[in-house]
């Protein structure tokens, strides 16, 4: 056996091929690591879709790219698809739960995705007409929305849920998700906070039938 490797050896020797050291292995996998994480953190990532909040505009396995640049320079607008951390879960901030949330490797730290509809300093309210149509109001106006399911279908408000009339706080946003009558959003859990945005979705890879960008 051995004489058969040291055969392969001088065949690579007399081809010109080195064999990489554990040292050149080691710095390369450090340096895909650190890539990873520079990308995860500054460019992109990718997610898929769970469940079926925010229907019709993304189903259960769509695949999305999440960009990060834009939040460097540019605040969440209204209409723009999030990805983040609800303020009830609670982040897992040691080390290693650090590094999941950079790389996507390991990370159980639940992330939702729901859609800006109230922005800072805004008077929102959600309301049932007498014809049935579920409508949010925006500093006392109609809010138009044609990416929602269905404006009659909506999960009925109570005096537990946070559905107005109320000022969205400075530095936090109201989230919804478009399948009103199936979603855990800011009716059930408040305002989200800016520093648990993670990304806003721009475009559906796959599957392939249904690619698109995503708004």
């Amino acid at each position: 056996m051995f004489e058969k490797i040291k055969e392969w050896k001088q065949k690579y020797e007399n081809w010109g091929i080195q064999h990489p050291s554990m040292k050149e292995w080691i710095e390369t996998f450090v340096f895909v690591f650190v890539m990873v994480i520079l990308i995860r953190y500054f460019i992109c990532e990718i997610r898929w879709i769970p469940s079926a909040s925010m229907k019709p505009t993304l189903v259960e396995g769509d695949r999305i790219v999440v960009e990060r640049v834009t939040r460097f320079y540019k605040k969440p607008q209204r209409g723009d698809i999030l990805v983040f951390y609800p303020p009830f879960v609670k982040l897992n901030k040691s080390p290693l739960g650090i590094l999941a949330r950079r790389t996507g490797i390991g990370c159980n730290d639940i992330a939702f995705i729901k859609r800006v509809v109230g922005l800072p300093g805004e008077k929102i309210e959600i309301k049932q007409l007498p014809d049935g149509k579920n409508v949010v109001f925006i500093n006392d106006k109609p809010l138009e929305e044609n990416y929602i399911m269905d404006p009659y279908e909506s999960i009925p408000c109570s005096d537990t849920m946070y559905c107005g009339p109320m000022i969205v706080p400075e530095g936090k946003y109201f989230m919804m998700g478009d399948n009103r009558g199936n979603s855990e959003d800011s009716r059930f859990w408040g305002f989200l906070p800016e520093y648990r945005i993670v990304g806003r979705a721009v475009f559906l890879f796959w599957p392939l039938n249904r690619i698109k960008t995503v708004k």
